[in-house]
């Protein structure tokens, strides 16, 4: 009998790829705060998702037929955040403070689905040796 993981973690298991990239797109625009004309970006969440599922999938570049393939990088199409504050003068469009809120609402959810993936495995592997 094989276990079915799309079954088993549901949308979770695709969720923490997507919810990794966003880390590191908000991340970027953190670390460009002072750097002029740059253009803060954002992942479209629920188009990175959809492509996860999608049949897309993931397909990273691996170095041995045994590894699973996983592209983070192609996840949804990156976006141009629109500023909410004027223009300082410079260019750049990266409002600090929501930034930090988008990434630190971003960790909550990865380690969200962090702690779902968990627990289904300790479920699994209960079940794999009879313990209740």
């Amino acid at each position: 009998m094989s276990i079915s993981f799309d079954k088993a973690f549901g949308v979770h298991q695709y969720t923490l790829g997507v919810r990794s990239r966003r880390a590191e797109v908000l991340a970027s625009n953190i670390a460009n705060a002072d750097t002029p004309g740059y253009k803060a970006r954002d992942l479209d969440f629920s188009q990175a998702l959809q492509q996860a599922q999608g049949a897309q999938g993931f397909n990273m570049a691996t170095t041995n037929e045994r590894h699973f393939g996983l592209n983070v990088e192609n996840l949804g199409a990156l976006k141009y955040r629109s500023p909410l504050q004027a223009d300082t003068g410079d260019g750049n469009t990266v409002d600090l403070q929501q930034e930090r809120s988008d990434f630190m609402q971003n960790s909550l959810e990865y380690q969200t689905s962090l702690e779902f993936m968990n627990s289904k495995i300790s479920g699994l592997l209960k079940a794999l040796k009879g313990e209740q």
